[in-house]
Formats: C-alpha cells, structure tokens, sequence
C-alpha cells in the first residue's frame, strides 16, 4: 500500500507545488511509483509537467463530484514512474458542488483507496487554503508535509495550519501525522533565512527534515519550461536539495511500516 502524503501551507508562494513536482519526480528516479494528486486549482503542479490543463475531459474534479471514477483520470506515466491526476480552474467550484453529496470529506480518501496498492506514493498538492479540498486531502493521508518559505512571515498561517491538522485528526482521520517540515529558498548568505529556520526549530521541536531547498535560479525557470528540476538541469544545488528531501521521505516511510 502507498504512502500517502498531503503537502500544505495555507500561505502561497512557499514552494508547495514545487516541492510536489520535484519531490515526485526524485520519488520516481530512486525507483518508486508515484501518483501525483493536483488538488489546486491553480493547476501547477499538473503544468509543472508540461501537461496542458484544460485539455483533459476527466480530472480531480470530475472524480470528486462523481462523474468519473479515479482510475479514469489517471494520466499515466506523465514522467518516469510518475501518474498524475490533473487539476484546472474548474475545480475551484468543486467545494459548492460537492455540498450534497454524502460523506464528502471522505470522497478523495475512497477514491485512492481504490488505487493504492498501485503505488509506492501518493503526493496530493493541496490548494493555499483552509477548504472542503484540503479536507479532503487530510483525510485521505498519513501524514502532512509542510513546505516552508525561508523569508519574513513565514510563520504566518502555520498555527492555523497545524490547529487544521489537529481537528481533522480527532474528528475525521485519527492517523494523520506531521510528516515534516521541509525549507525552501533559503539563502544560506542571509541572516533572516538562519534565523527562520531557528525560530522553526523551537516552534515544532522535530519533525524537521534536514534536506534544505535552496533559493535557485534553475529551480525556477524549470516550471516554465514543463519539467521537473533533475530534467531541466540534474546538476544544480535545487536538484541535490530535492534528492536529499526524497531520500529522508524514503527512510522515513520505512521506519512507519
């Protein structure tokens, strides 16, 4: 059975979809299957991979209103060993429409139900909010990867988050755990992102991973260009940073079983 793991923060811009695109795809390299779950409905992660949003008839939205069965909005090998379930705006109507339907905050965890037996992973990128979608993305999980952006504010929002995570553990999924903590863009010539990663550490105590994403060029272009960082330039420090952070993923998943 998979690993299913949630990546969130309420707050934009921290590098969520980044880290779901790469982390992927590094997931994929070192020999594991990977379904990607694109539940914002931004889009990136599902363009991250150079794949057109809106050209597909069945997506996370069809799939959580009912219409289409999650298997057949499966994208298959989209990279390596990566499948990816797309998202577009459409979904951001999803949370309306799925009002009446029954057990809704259970709809995305009795879909992957059907399909984890398929997978060594499954990421699902949450949307910059607290809603019905990432609800459902926390039901449907072991547990919860927080990307954090090493800039001012970063913990804005993080106690909300974490207070989000507690609920849904004592009301909807007992085993939902903090998988981790992982820095992005952080500078290591900058006193604020040190600081930031300090101020972190004493907020959780743990669960922090040791693999650091660092600020980037190569890591931000690689978006534009539809491809996951080790195919766009495997060399760069953005590349080894997202290696890192699959490899303690790996370890940890090993330890939980």
């Amino acid at each position: 059975m998979a690993r299913i793991i949630g990546i969130a923060n309420q707050k934009g811009g921290v590098g969520k979809s980044t880290t779901a695109v790469n982390l992927g795809a590094c997931l994929s390299e070192k020999n594991k299957k990977v379904l990607l779950i694109d539940m914002d409905p931004q889009g990136h992660t599902t363009s991250g991979y150079g794949m057109e949003k809106n050209s597909y008839e069945n997506t996370i939205y069809e799939v959580l209103i009912g219409e289409c069965n999650i298997k057949e909005a499966i994208q298959k090998k989209v990279y390596g060993k990566v499948d990816i379930i797309p998202s577009n705006k459409n979904l951001a109507g999803a949370e309306i429409e799925m009002i009446t339907i029954p057990e809704r905050e259970y709809v995305l965890k009795k879909g992957i139900e059907e399909v984890s037996k398929d997978y060594d992973f499954v990421l699902i990128d949450c949307p910059p909010s607290l809603n019905m979608l990432t609800i459902n993305a926390m039901t449907a999980a072991d547990a919860i990867l927080v990307p954090i952006q090493c800039e001012y504010l970063a913990l804005e929002g993080l106690g909300d988050l974490m207070g989000t995570i507690n609920l849904v553990k004592k009301s909807l999924n007992p085993g939902l755990d903090i998988e981790g903590v992982v820095f992005t863009m952080y500078d290591s010539r900058t006193k604020l992102s040190l600081e930031v990663v300090e101020n972190v550490n004493q907020t959780l105590k743990g669960d922090i991973y040791r693999a650091i994403i660092p600020r980037n060029v190569r890591l931000s272009e690689a978006p534009s260009y539809g491809m996951p960082i080790i195919e766009y330039d495997g060399k760069c420090a953005g590349a080894e940073g997202y290696r890192w952070l699959a490899d303690e993923v790996i370890k940890n998943s090993r330890k939980r079983k």
